[in-house]
């Protein structure tokens, strides 16, 4: 029997390897702390391709590291026992790492540890590995063969025995890592070497350039963590533009950018505002001007300028140092998706559709406009950062994306005469059903609509929203009996 989760809450995929959520962990905490050292690490740790990493990282003692395209996950061990968490809440156990990494903690008489490591598959062609491997196989292995490929490379632990590693004296953490895990386990430690400037720029090149890997993450207590990764060049759609403010005005601010997904609709990517020469600015912001449609969707930039739509009409391919596709505590980024309508009104009209998982990008530049592309689902396709980053949902169409529909639970009407005028109040609460299929929706709602033609303002209206069934029958009472209290009659339900 386990002791570090509830093993009847596993789902078993092929022999004793097996998934369930952190709910079933025994310990609660243990994912607060998974997530806490994920939105510590991510603060400090800054991105840069390989010339901001000659110009921008200081001179220091580094360890720098081969970077891993797989999952950012913990170990979590305990009196023999081994399973993963990563921050998103997914527990994974019974996987033959998992085995050999008890095996050697045990061995080494560590009675209780979390450590904090790349999941990755090791691929019997030899080819690098991708992310899109670790999630097929982490989340649906087709073998036993396949859950062995699965492997964890260690570069930092949080603590050993209840006692936290030193924050600032990583020396002794990647000695303890060594002295515990194997160079050629399935369980190792990260591939890293000590240096500098010199160290960081010659791994890149040799690891990044030759061999393909990701990146180079190098780690220093003084200076603090710097990754340093390729540019990725993405071509992308136009569909809004802001000008400047005070001096910059008759300038680009920025442009509003989207990718097409395989049902032709337009996913909201982000923004790019650097990289345009001045020139550029003027003559881009002229030229959009002539192409400004409505929409049913608004959006400020950072200056609080709100984006004026355009059909889309104009490519333009940007490059970015990364894309991330999770928050810190592994929840997605979701950005809105909309239809282009070029029936509707005059010229046509963006019209919403919902928000999807998608990605930030980080460091977004532009490169130059590709008057050679048009907006369709090859040139601009979602594909440009699937191949990079595993991004919830990508596959979906228009078809999946219609939510259920509500169920209305309870609808009273209550009236009452005041000075010959009559008042009315209505409480309404449904079930919305969309809870599994979209974070922006809760569970339970009731609206709560006052009509009192007596007052200044006639009409007044509340909301409760909840999760919890009995919790949300609670509200409702709690609001029904604030709001009749005599001589309403009740004339609906």
């Amino acid at each position: 029997m386990s002791k570090l989760v509830d093993a009847s809450q596993v789902t078993l995929k092929v022999g004793t390897y097996g998934l369930t959520k952190a709910v079933a962990l025994a310990d609660p905490l243990a994912l607060q702390q998974v997530q806490a050292y994920r939105r510590q690490t991510g603060s400090r740790t800054m991105a840069l391709d390989k010339y901001g990493s000659k110009k921008r990282i200081p001179e220091s003692d580094y360890f720098v590291s081969r970077k891993i395209d797989g999952e950012f996950t913990v170990l979590v061990y305990e009196a023999g026992e081994a399973i993963t968490l990563n921050p998103g809440g997914t527990v994974r156990i019974g996987a033959p790492f998992m085995t050999e990494a008890a095996a050697e903690l045990e061995k080494a008489g560590v009675k209780q540890a979390l450590i904090c490591g790349e999941l990755w598959v090791e691929r019997p062609d030899g080819k690098r590995p991708r992310i899109h491997d670790v999630v097929r196989i982490a989340r649906n292995p087709g073998s036993a063969d396949e859950v062995g490929q699965l492997r964890f490379a260690v570069f930092d632990v949080m603590e050993v025995d209840g006692e936290p590693m030193p924050p600032r004296d990583y020396e002794k953490t990647w000695e303890w890592i060594n002295k515990i895990f194997d160079k050629k386990g399935l369980v190792h430690p990260v591939e890293t070497v000590r240096g500098g400037i010199k160290e960081i720029c010659d791994c890149y090149e040799k690891w990044v350039e030759e061999d393909g890997s990701e990146g180079v993450v190098a780690r220093s207590d003084e200076t603090g963590f710097y990754k340093v990764k390729p540019r990725h060049n993405i071509d992308v759609v136009v569909i809004g533009f802001a000008e400047g403010v005070d001096d910059r005005a008759g300038m680009l601010h920025d442009l509003l950018l989207a990718v097409i997904r395989k049902d032709g609709s337009y996913h909201l990517m982000g923004r790019v505002g650097g990289g345009f020469t001045d020139q550029q600015r003027v003559d881009f912001l002229s030229d959009l001007r002539d192409l400004t449609c409505e929409s049913e969707y608004a959006e400020v930039n950072s200056d609080h300028v709100a984006y004026e739509m355009v059909r889309p009409e104009w490519v333009i391919e940007i490059s970015c140092l990364d894309l991330i596709s999770q928050t810190t505590r592994g929840g997605s980024i979701d950005r809105m998706v909309l239809d282009w309508n070029k029936d509707r009104g005059e010229g046509g009209e963006w019209e919403t559709v919902r928000r999807l998982p998608l990605v930030s990008v980080i460091s977004p530049q532009f490169v130059r406009r590709r008057e050679d592309k048009t907006p369709n689902t090859n040139d601009t396709r979602l594909a440009q950062l699937t191949d990079v980053v595993e991004i919830e949902k990508a596959e979906a169409t228009a078809e999946d994306l219609q939510l259920p529909k509500s169920t209305i639970m309870k609808r009273e009407v209550y009236t009452k005469v005041a000075k010959e005028k009559t008042m009315v109040r209505k409480l309404v609460m449904w079930k919305t059903n969309k809870e599994e299929a979209s974070r922006e929706f809760p569970a339970y709602v009731i609206h709560y609509t006052d009509f009192s033609p007596n007052r200044k303002d006639p009409l007044d209206r509340e909301i409760r929203v909840s999760n919890d069934p009995e919790q949300i029958e609670a509200l409702f009472a709690e609001l029904k009996a604030g709001a009749l209290k005599k001589g309403w009659v009740e004339v609906g339900a």
